[in-house]
């Protein structure tokens, strides 16, 4: 049910169940006592005189139910004011007995139970009289009952039972996770797609290595999206090193005509490489068959026969301005790298009819619980946490007494043939700023040691850099433009100099860069402030999904930004630090009723 006055819009209401939502600030107790409490009470009160002096109106006054005389102060006496409080008349007021006076009494309309008073946009009349036509038990009938009546009680009270806190504050969190996830709900759209019936088995199977459940989970979620005759659409995300990039290949596997788009050349090539070796395996040899995978960036070479064959087609952006085939999977890899229009592009780019293909995005930046479960009444959402193997890297919070040790560490590693990637806040030097540029740092290590490699978001040849460091380098000087990106199999140390500066989960991303193959990594996170609460919670763990838990709490604080939901809409009572069990009971709640 709408509601379509204009008062209501106003409040920015559309439905009964969000004007239910709307919490009075307080509650009067406007029943007539026999005493008098101290507190703000109701009176019947009899006018006896008024009375004036140059700064006050002083009005005498029978209280008749508690039989007592008492004076009314006004300090602002308004023209309505004479009418109402005249004398000889009998009227019910509002206000709290001191010392045998009453401060400003509120003339009152309803008397007797217990009255709802609202801070509102509109006025208290008008509000009142919206909450009376559609609040009703019915209008809110969508909700489990106990929440229906909480909500309806809150507004309607019967006796003090009604307005306890708790109670109301559990439903208001309740249903207004509920109201948001039910719209989510109702904007998912279907559309035709191809119905693919192909087994991911046997690509599975010919793997050198085995899966992690978890990736086989995923696979398989995949798998029976991609059997239906409706597009699907899932969010996968997967912690840094989980193995993302096999799971995209077992579905280019099943999908046999797919698109995979990455943000940078050095992702796509990356992701080329390991595609050729994997769903060209052995037993495709053995067959005769070959799976063709072109690639396509700005700098690579291809025909437009090889686009249209293609069996799978890795690229950048560049796919953009391509005329593509017609595919039935779509994939876009660090989906968040890019703009709404260019992931609607793609997929208008690769519809050559009425079905539209299978739309999957992947991301590496773990999110909590909450917000996962949020998503998924949009898309469905696979989590990928189980990593292929154990991660053994060390953090450890230093500063400027540490760096002695921190050079140290820098020579032994290097002289194991190891790598390491020093992370500097800003590019040049900055007045304001406690921590060195690139520009101030870069002269220490280019003159204590060789091999040393420098590059940025501004650097137009960093993909270059990066490539050429992944062969001959020994150092690598950067900004947070390393967070996602090249493959560093000898890479096992990472300096990150300002780490408090960073969000948690950009941290995790640098971290993750470190020990991909297996070996000892180690994380130096250098601050002027060793006692940052945030950075020794994030030392403690490598997980990235407890880590995306963590930023979230630390946001809340307002640490970073002001605690709104991803999708930009701030929740007013449900809180996703907290209220992750209220949130999985409205989830399972909502699977019920579809």
């Amino acid at each position: 049910m709408k509601i379509i006055e204009e008062s209501a819009k106003k409040l920015g209401v559309n439905t009964p169940l969000e004007l239910a939502l709307i919490k009075p600030k307080e509650w009067e107790d406007n029943n007539l006592y026999p005493f008098i409490t101290g507190k703000p009470q109701a009176f019947e009160a009899e006018i006896l005189s008024v009375s004036k002096t140059p700064k006050t109106t002083r009005i005498k006054m029978f209280l008749k139910n508690v039989n007592t005389i008492v004076w009314g102060v006004f300090f602002v006496f308004k023209k309505w004011h004479h009418a109402t409080f005249k004398e000889g008349n009998t009227l019910f007021i509002r206000g709290a007995v001191t010392n045998n006076q009453i401060i400003q009494p509120k003339p009152i309309t309803q008397i007797g139970g217990i009255i709802p008073v609202y801070s509102s946009k509109i006025n208290q009349r008008s509000l009142k009289s919206l909450i009376k036509k559609y609040v009703t038990i019915d209008n809110l009938s969508i909700l489990p009952k106990n929440i229906a009546e909480t909500l309806y009680y809150m507004h309607f009270p019967r006796d003090f039972k009604d307005i306890e806190e708790k109670k109301i504050n559990y439903a208001l969190k309740w249903a207004e996770i509920f109201n948001y996830l039910y719209k989510l709900e109702h904007k998912k759209k279907v559309f035709p797609s191809y119905s693919i019936q192909k087994s991911p088995d046997e690509f599975i199977k010919s793997l050198p290595f085995k899966l992690t459940n978890d990736q086989l989970k995923v696979i398989k979620e995949i798998q029976n999206d991609i059997s239906k005759p409706i597009q699907s659409r899932r969010v996968v995300i997967g912690d840094v090193g989980s193995g993302k990039t096999i799971v995209m290949l077992a579905t280019a596997f099943m999908a046999e005509k797919s698109i995979i788009m990455c943000p940078t050349s050095i992702l796509a090539e990356q992701i080329f490489e390991e595609a050729n070796k994997y769903l060209n395996g052995k037993w495709r040899m053995e067959n005769g068959e070959f799976f063709k995978v072109s690639l396509v960036t700005q700098k690579s070479k291809f025909t437009q026969k090889e686009l249209q064959e293609a069996n799978l087609l890795i690229g950048t952006h560049a796919l953009l301005y391509q005329d593509l085939p017609e595919v039935k999977v779509v994939m876009v890899d660090e989906q968040h790298r890019f703009g709404t229009n260019q992931r609607a592009l793609l997929e208008k780019l690769v519809t050559k009819n009425e079905k539209r293909p299978h739309y999957f995005q992947f991301s590496a930046t773990p999110i909590p619980r909450t917000q996962a479960l949020i998503l998924s009444s949009f898309v469905n959402v696979s989590l990928i946490k189980e990593l292929p193997f154990k991660k053994d890297i060390n953090t450890k919070i230093i500063s400027k007494e540490d760096f002695k040790d921190l050079i140290n560490h820098i020579n032994a590693e290097i002289n194991q043939g190891n790598q390491v990637i020093i992370v500097y806040p800003l590019v040049e030097e900055s007045e304001n700023f406690e921590y060195q540029s690139i520009e101030e740092g870069k002269h220490f290590w280019l003159k204590h040691f060789d091999g040393v490699y420098i590059t940025h978001g501004k650097d137009k040849n960093k993909e270059e850099v990066l490539k050429e460091f992944r062969e001959k380098g020994k150092i690598l000087i950067t900004t947070t433009v390393i967070e996602v990106g090249i493959s560093l199999p000898r890479l096992t140390t990472i300096v990150i100099v300002g780490a408090e500066r960073l969000g948690l989960a950009t941290l995790h991303q640098l971290r993750g860069r470190v020990g991909r193959y297996g070996q000892k990594g180690y994380c130096f996170l250098y601050t002027n402030d060793k006692n940052n609460k945030r950075l020794i919670e994030f030392a403690k763990t490598l997980d990235g999904f407890k880590i995306a838990e963590l930023d979230l709490q630390f946001r809340k604080a307002g640490d970073l930004i002001d605690g709104k939901n991803q999708s930009g809409e701030s929740f007013n009572y449900f809180d996703e630090t907290k209220d992750l069990k209220i949130l999985e009971d409205v989830k399972q709640y909502l699977n019920s009723l579809y």
